[in-house]
């Protein structure tokens, strides 16, 4: 077994453990070894500020309807599985991850998935999000110099209509080369 399939079988099993096991006293355990993990693998944690304001708010909520261990456990669960993956895809190559991944959805050739595809799929993902994040950054700034970052609307909208103009211009390149027949 491969480096990445063991650290992508890991990954598996953690979010199963995540799940089954229903403990804030567990869930901040694991949450502390995967943070400390990262903090090894020196990974770096600057782009996880949109989870961690969904966690707490998440535990807001939680917290308000339920109590405070299911508010810690939901926080705690959610930073763990994507703190995870972070150091998952930051440790390993992506052309690794994705020869993994080929591997286990070859066998479902045999219902007509394309393994390449999936692969193709995953890969501009990969690189559409940090793009997307680009294109947002850019017209914020944009918007913020102008003065007008208070209303989302003067912002959100053209940065909408880049990314989707992007996303028309490559699903046309892959079409012109015959790759979504």
């Amino acid at each position: 077994m491969s480096a990445a399939a063991a650290k992508l079988l890991t990954l598996a099993a953690l979010g199963v453990v995540v799940v089954l096991l229903r403990s804030p006293v567990i869930a901040v355990a694991l949450f502390a070894v995967v943070l400390t993990l990262s903090v090894l693998a020196r990974v770096s944690l600057r782009g996880l500020l949109p989870i961690a304001i969904t966690a707490a708010l998440a535990a807001a909520y939680q917290w308000f309807t339920r109590g405070p261990g299911p508010a810690i456990e939901v926080a705690a669960d959610l930073l763990t599985l994507v703190l995870a993956a972070t150091l998952v895809t930051a440790t390993t190559p992506a052309d690794r991850l994705l020869d993994v991944l080929v591997r286990v959805v070859r066998p479902l050739r045999r219902v007509g998935v394309d393994p390449d595809a999936v692969a193709l799929a995953v890969t501009l993902l990969l690189r559409t999000v940090p793009e997307i994040a680009r294109v947002v950054a850019e017209v914020r700034d944009a918007a913020r110099a102008r003065g007008l970052e208070r209303d989302p609307r003067l912002w959100l909208t053209p940065a909408v209509l880049r990314v989707v103009g992007r996303a028309r211009d490559q699903g046309e390149a892959l079409a012109a080369r015959g790759i979504l027949d």
